[in-house]
């Protein structure tokens, strides 16, 4: 199936370690039952059964998991430029504008026959998808057609569930977001704990303690996903600037440094990444 539009549906248990990350996708993700902790950007949500995220993909986000829990959720990716055709043909581009705006949110439906319509579209799309009965260019009509249909019900939802935000967050959820936040801002400067710690006024021990609590990763791992994140970004829009300019840019100590990191944590390297993305925007 084309990677550019796909979809799982109740997804048990975790696979291994899950490292915060980004994509060029959007994403609509339903989460159905267990313990979850998710991470978008500089924003903690503590999941409940029934909740939908709405992602536009380049906002770093990971889900922290208690080990051994329950964790059952949904998801789809699509590219936007995938669904613009269809969207434009209808009179409906307005329908991402939720993902372009606000970039991430959580919708907290206020019953649940809401989030059992989310899950029965779900539902379809995937069988859909394991349908090998079916022509791949029907799977494709039938599972634009329905993800469509999960876009006009998930807007209608933000709309009236009026629930698009949790207010209520403990003392450890706002030093966290505070954390992060502070990390965005600054991570193309030279960080540290001590740093961080100084900056926001609250000891080392705890910075690194409530940081982990809540997001399941450290301080470092998130500025140098941070820093990733940026890198990506660089290279795809600006093929004129060099690898030297871009490791200073985004924070990094050398372009050697830059370089063994990227192939580490993206499987190639930076320069075969680049003339990879810059491929794909030539077809398009």
């Amino acid at each position: 199936m084309n990677r550019e539009l796909m979809v799982n549906y109740r997804l048990q248990g975790q696979f291994g370690e899950v490292k915060a990350h980004s994509h060029q996708e959007y994403e609509i993700y339903l989460f159905h039952q267990g313990t979850c902790r998710y991470l978008i950007d500089n924003q903690i949500y503590d999941l409940h059964p029934g909740d939908i995220l709405l992602m536009d993909g380049l906002a770093l986000h990971k889900p922290n998991l208690p080990q051994n829990s329950e964790y059952v959720r949904s998801h789809v990716h699509f590219s936007p430029d995938v669904m613009l055709p269809v969207l434009q043909a209808l009179g409906a581009t307005s329908l991402l504008d939720v993902f372009r705006r606000l970039h991430h949110c959580l919708i907290r439906p206020v019953d649940r026959d809401a989030s059992m319509e989310v899950e029965a579209i779900f539902k379809k799309m995937s069988k859909v998808k394991n349908d090998m009965s079916i022509a791949t260019h029907e799977q494709e009509w039938q599972l634009k057609t329905y993800l469509t249909q999960l876009l006009i019900y998930v807007n209608r939802l933000g709309l009236t569930s009026s629930q698009k935000a949790v207010t209520e967050k403990n003392d450890k959820a706002h030093h966290a977001e505070n954390i992060a936040s502070f990390i965005q801002e600054h991570y193309h400067e030279r960080l540290s704990i001590e740093r961080i710690a100084s900056e926001l006024n609250v000891s080392k021990s705890y910075v690194s303690h409530v940081f982990k609590e809540m997001t399941g990763y450290t301080i470092m791992e998130y500025v140098m996903a941070t820093r990733l994140r940026q890198v990506k970004f660089l290279l795809e829009v600006d093929e004129k600037k060099s690898l030297q300019q871009i490791a200073d840019e985004c924070g990094f100590e050398s372009v050697s440094h830059f370089s063994r990191f990227f192939k580490a944590n993206v499987g190639m390297t930076a320069r075969n990444y680049r003339q990879k993305r810059l491929e794909i925007y030539k077809r398009e």
